[in-house]
């Protein structure tokens, strides 16, 4: 048995197409859906990781389905210890070249060391792959690339070496150590944390002087920078300037996106420019 860890619901949707396409191995796909490259990443003393986690999204996240709950340490090692009871099975790492993914590689081989030669990475950074039409572009998720495409991927699978036990296994607990609140990818695996207000500035760019829906102002900011924390984050951060006087606030934060409108306080306005 081959298990897939792969991040998001939306990469999992595309790989999940692939594997039922190939039967050539059993395999399981299992999901990691915390976006591990926002929030906080050390736990008070006593706290479980998920609960730290789960505090986190919670703040972040106001859905009409409940409270946001963050299970992957859990599912990650329910999916380990079936490597103890079978010691053919592997476990792949899908890795595309987004600060989630890189930072899920760090996190998973903390807990994966005890299984050297059986993690394998599928690292798909600064490579091509073909769309609908047949040309080709370089994917910065695997959610973009078509299922006959990632059939493909699949032979770019490799073990995770000895030495990346050894170095990118002690480079999560560097990042932990610092505990920033946001943390970018800068080619390669190369990990930066950076203040939790480090996109405000793209997210005030496309905010003026009148009212518009929050949804709005996330979406433009994220098609023209490409920011990879996700539109939820992106909405918190909105909510979290208004309490700080930066935009002002009208409707119901508590709700989405679409229920609240923001705008700049007049002397912001003057001073932020569009580009």
């Amino acid at each position: 048995m081959v298990y897939h860890i792969v991040v998001g619901d939306h990469a999992a949707a595309q790989l999940d197409q692939a594997l039922h396409t190939d039967p050539a191995m059993p395999d399981t796909l299992v999901v990691m859906r915390d976006i591990l490259n926002v929030g906080p990443l050390v736990k008070r003393e006593g706290q479980k990781f998920s609960d730290m986690r789960t505090e986190f999204w919670q703040q972040v996240v106001i859905s009409e389905k409940g409270p946001a709950e963050v299970d992957d340490l859990e599912r990650l090692l329910k999916t380990a210890n079936e490597l103890s009871k079978n010691e053919t099975d592997k476990i792949w790492l899908w890795a595309a070249p987004l600060p989630a993914d890189i930072c899920a590689y760090y996190w998973a081989l903390r807990y994966l060391t005890k299984y050297a030669g059986r993690i394998f990475i599928v690292n798909i950074a600064g490579l091509p792959f073909l769309d609908e039409n047949g040309k080709v572009f370089f994917p910065k998720s695997f959610s973009e690339i078509l299922p006959k495409e990632l059939i493909k991927a699949k032979k770019l699978a490799r073990p995770v070496t000895k030495s990346e036990f050894e170095i990118d296994a002690e480079e999560w607990l560097k990042i932990s150590q610092v505990n920033a609140g946001i943390r970018t990818l800068e080619g390669g695996k190369k990990v930066l944390s950076k203040n939790d207000t480090n996109y405000d500035h793209q997210l005030l760019t496309f905010c003026a002087g009148h009212f518009q829906k929050a949804q709005k102002v996330v979406a433009q900011a994220m098609a023209k920078f490409n920011i990879p924390t996700g539109d939820l984050y992106l909405v918190w951060r909105l909510r979290r300037l208004g309490e700080m006087g930066k935009l002002k606030i009208q409707g119901d934060p508590t709700k989405s996106p679409r229920d609240f409108e923001v705008c700049l306080p007049v002397t912001t306005a003057e001073a932020v420019p569009l580009f």
